[in-house]
């Protein structure tokens, strides 16, 4: 087929039988600045400064401005919470010191999904994979976009509340204007995630920089007797972690990406060690902050944290913070679905999706397709729960599948002792990674039981849905036909082709 026109350059005109085209040719793509040879591809582009750019960009969010008041009610005392903040950023380490290994041995993009389908076999990664689109996705992204609507309102209505209908207004106008940058262009989307991870820091600067100033003057009242009035019950324990690796989770995207890093052998640990290095820090450090300002009365009767720091140390100053919150949480949006789009559009390449999932568009060269799927779940779960229920309910799936994605790794130590591994960990890593996280959502089934039964069930359901969309796939030739039209046509609308690799 004619991809190029004689002096080497893209002729944007589709070969079609109206323009002198044959009727099998491929549409042929316009030269685009992300793709400097014409080919429609997705290109290595992440280096180790990009690629810790995304995961810094995606973990802090509105995690560590939502999270440390869920942490301290489950957790009973200021001492007991930090000890869990510290705990979460080990159990990070541990997760990305595990999946560093996955990256560098399995080098496909996709994350958990690809490396399930590696250890146990596509039957478990389609469960996984239907988890993700019907809930965990959905969930992950309606929950920070919610926090998106909260803070970019909070300068609005200030002093008084912002109403929830509101939020949610304000939270679809984000979701949306999300989706339609990932859709029109990743240069731009790699742009804007770089300013906005600038402020992210300048975020958690404003908050580190005056408490700890504080700190060093002698207000260390809130932290006399930190473990004293604890009320620890074991029920609790498992939300106060999953409130906490809510706030570190990210530090996975980058192997969402594998495909378009450079060196990746070297790239992802160094870029997933340093990133989990600095976020912990930063986060332990915030804690601190809030804690010499606020007591842990305050910060239980806060609806936003960041906000009601701001305005005990910053006086009128304060009306930024929220802002920069927002701006955060924009970028976590962005970073996600940059990151979730890739791992559909594997699926899709592995047969588990639709074709045009894993289609490129012809002259943005983005999986526009992959990007837009989550669109209309996210949306709905905006009116279905607030957003401590969605946090409780993603978590629970969203570990139980990171812990096989784990023990995955140890179980391909025995299975596949000569697959290439050029980093490897000692085994007590993922071991303990993957326990923790089976410890956890077993408790959760007492903690949280509704939530997590509505979790445990969608996941079940694709156990039949991979026999009737998966396996057995003699469809009436008439539903084929059908589907075969209907695949056609978003082709031509969303002006889609098979990546070329």
């Amino acid at each position: 087929m004619t991809r190029r026109s004689v002096n080497g350059e893209g002729t944007g005109v589709n070969n079609t039988p109206q323009n002198g085209g044959h009727p099998g040719d491929t549409p042929v793509p316009k030269e685009d600045p992300d793709s400097p040879h014409g080919k429609v591809e997705l290109k290595k582009k992440v280096t180790l400064l990009r690629g810790i750019s995304i995961i810094i960009g995606t973990i802090i969010g509105a995690g560590i401005f939502i999270s440390p008041k869920g942490i301290l009610k489950n957790s009973g005392s200021v001492g007991i919470s930090l000890v869990v903040w510290i705990a979460c950023g080990v159990l990070s380490l541990f997760g990305a010191l595990s999946y560093a290994e996955l990256g560098t041995s399995i080098k496909k993009s996709g994350g958990h999904y690809t490396y399930i389908l590696e250890a146990f076999g596509p039957q478990m990664a389609f469960i996984r994979l239907w988890a993700d689109i019907i809930a965990i996705r959905p969930a992950g992204l309606a929950v920070i976009s919610l926090a998106f609507g909260q803070y970019i309102l909070e300068p609005i209505f200030m002093p008084c509340g912002v109403p929830e209908i509101a939020i949610k207004l304000a939270t679809s106008i984000g979701i949306t204007s999300v989706m339609y940058l990932n859709s029109m262009s990743t240069s731009w989307t790699n742009r804007i995630q770089i300013f906005l991870t600038f402020c992210k820091l300048l975020a958690v600067a404003t908050i580190v920089v005056p408490g700890l100033y504080m700190l060093f003057k002698g207000e260390t009242r809130n932290f006399e007797n930190a473990f004293e009035g604890s009320n620890i019950k074991l029920s609790g324990l498992p939300l106060a972690f999953y409130s906490g690796m809510y706030a570190y989770s990210g530090w996975f995207y980058l192997n969402f990406v594998t495909e378009e890093v450079e060196n990746p052998e070297k790239t992802v640990p160094l870029a997933i060690c340093i990133s989990i290095a600095i976020v912990t820090s930063c986060y332990v450090l915030t804690n601190v902050a809030y804690y010499t300002v606020m007591s842990a009365e305050e910060l239980l009767a806060s609806q936003s944290v960041a906000v009601t720091f701001a305005e005990k140390t910053m006086g009128n100053f304060s009306v930024a913070v929220p802002v920069f919150v927002a701006l955060s949480c924009f970028g976590t949006m962005n970073g996600c679905l940059f990151a979730f789009s890739r791992m559909f559009y594997v699926a899709s390449r592995e047969g588990h999706l639709p074709e045009v999932l894993s289609m490129i568009h012809v002259r943005r060269h983005t999986p526009l397709a992959a990007v837009i799927i989550l669109y209309p779940m996210t949306v709905f779960q905006l009116f279905v729960g607030d957003i401590y229920s969605l946090l409780n309910f993603m978590s629970f799936l969203r570990w139980l599948f990171i812990g096989v994605a784990v023990l995955g790794l140890i179980y391909m130590r025995y299975t596949r002792p000569d697959m290439p591994r050029p980093f490897k960990v000692p085994l007590f890593i993922p071991a303990i990674f993957s326990l923790t996280c089976f410890f956890m959502v077993f408790l959760s089934l007492y903690s949280d039981p509704v939530n997590t039964g509505i979790g445990f069930a969608i996941s079940l359901t694709g156990i039949p849905a991979y026999y009737i969309f998966i396996v057995f796939d003699r469809r009436p030739k008439w539903l084929q036909k059908s589907l075969d039209s209907l695949n056609r046509s978003v082709q031509i609308v969303l002006e889609v082709i098979p990546a070329e690799h």
